[in-house]
């Protein structure tokens, strides 16, 4: 079912690329629960719905796409959700809310079922491609800098080294070093071994503490929408037409970015196309609707798949591992927010996935300024701005007009000049 002779892989290092993307995305079952509850959602709720969000999307993309590439509730969008509520000055419920992001998730699946998707995929110029990837590249690196502790907010220069003589920081700087000399001697699993030598470390020097082991998971208030009809008129009665828009464009670019970049690192890429393209992005648009059902945020392909692709998963089983995973982790939720509360474990691996991926930089053609400086306005804002959407936003706009004025508009496809406006429309006047 996976082929895995044709991709070169074993069942072995599938399960082991598995439970890696697993370690390194597993926070969002209690970060995102704590980002809704500020809009009302509760708490229980959120942990449930992620998780069934993150298994229905992920197990398509094993079963149906073969890809090791994991799906789960987007963050960014769980704060732009949030803050669509608590916008409206109690003009609006959460419920209405997921109104909004489950017919932004239909419209999603019913563009996922033509050949849409993949026409936009491969119309993305190839540098442009090569720059989404070293993109995430700096944007996982510097997200495990940041939550690490290893950099630190700065009144005047936006960060700063952190306190390296915090636990915190002495914890990811250890789990470092162990892993990049690991890599160095080309040991087998090296990530996965750093973050299971870190945590062992973690629970000695008592930063990681269990409360318990088990908890039955539950939904306090059931299935929250499920008629399109009835979401639609919630739509129309609100006015949520620039909501939904923005849901629909954001989620498309992060889980089409986020594809991209991942399927490049792991040499999945045929030429301009990625193969099953439908399949995979039906994906992340079946577990968009059916999250909002239950009561999440809009999802998308994970950035963090690219840990588990570094140790060497190349196949569906990888994401079938991450799923399975996910559902045991509905039951061990206080092992689950110990485990993600150390962001020592985890940060090292997305600290050397990142200098992985970046060097997707030698494959841009930088003698052609045309071509060089949108990839690089990519790679720039990603990071900067934590956002995958936007640094490709700004890719998309740049390239056609250097392209226009240099006399070469006619190079780029029709969908770049689409996307190019309704990216400026967005950055300019929705929330993003």
């Amino acid at each position: 079912m996976f082929q895995l002779k044709k991709n070169n892989t074993t069942v072995k290092t599938e399960l082991l690329a598995g439970m890696t993307t697993f370690l390194t995305m597993v926070y969002i079952v209690i970060v995102n629960p704590i980002i809704l509850a500020d809009a009302g959602v509760p708490f229980d709720q959120v942990f449930l719905a992620t998780i069934i969000a993150t298994v229905i999307g992920t197990v398509w993309m094993a079963l149906f796409a073969n890809y090791p590439i994991a799906i789960a509730p987007g963050m960014g969008l769980n704060a732009y959700f949030a803050s669509v509520v608590i916008g409206s000055d109690g003009q609006l419920d959460y419920l209405t809310a997921f109104s909004a992001v489950f017919i932004a998730g239909l419209i999603f699946f019913l563009l996922s079922m033509t050949s849409f998707r993949e026409k936009l995929i491969e119309s993305i110029p190839e540098n442009l491609k090569h720059g989404i990837t070293a993109g995430i590249g700096l944007f996982i690196a510097f997200l495990g800098l940041r939550l690490s502790g290893l950099v630190a907010p700065h009144e005047s220069n936006i960060v700063q080294l952190g306190n390296l003589t915090s636990p915190g920081v002495l914890l990811t700087l250890f789990g470092l070093i162990v892993t990049i000399i690991l890599m160095n001697l080309n040991v087998y699993g090296a990530i996965f071994i750093g973050m299971f030598t870190t945590g062992i470390v973690a629970v000695f020097t008592k930063q990681l503490k269990f409360e318990g082991f088990m908890k039955m998971p539950h939904l306090p208030e059931g299935i929250l929408v499920w008629n399109p009809i009835q979401a639609m008129g919630d739509v129309i009665s609100h006015g949520l037409y620039g909501v939904v828009f923005a849901f629909l464009l954001v989620t498309l670019f992060d889980t089409t970015g986020t594809m991209i970049g991942v399927a490049k690192q792991a040499g999945l890429m045929k030429g301009k196309s990625l193969p099953r393209a439908r399949h995979a992005l039906l994906a992340d648009s079946l577990a968009a609707s059916v999250g909002a059902m239950v009561g999440t945020s809009p999802t998308s392909a994970y950035v963090e798949s690219s840990s588990g692709v570094a140790v060497g998963g190349r196949t569906g089983l990888t994401t079938l591992t991450v799923a399975f995973l996910f559902i045991l982790a509905a039951f061990f939720s206080p092992v689950v927010s110990a485990v993600s509360g150390v962001a020592a474990i985890t940060a090292p691996a997305l600290i050397i996935v990142g200098s992985l991926m970046i060097s997707a930089v030698k494959h841009i053609d930088w003698d052609s300024f045309d071509e060089a400086f949108p990839a690089f306005l990519v790679i720039l804002t990603m990071p900067l701005t934590s956002s995958i959407a936007t640094g490709i936003a700004l890719g998309f706009i740049t390239y056609p007009l250097l392209k226009l004025t240099k006399g070469q508009g006619r190079q780029v496809p029709l969908l770049l000049y689409i996307f190019a406006v309704l990216f400026a429309y967005q950055l300019i006047f929705l929330p993003h």
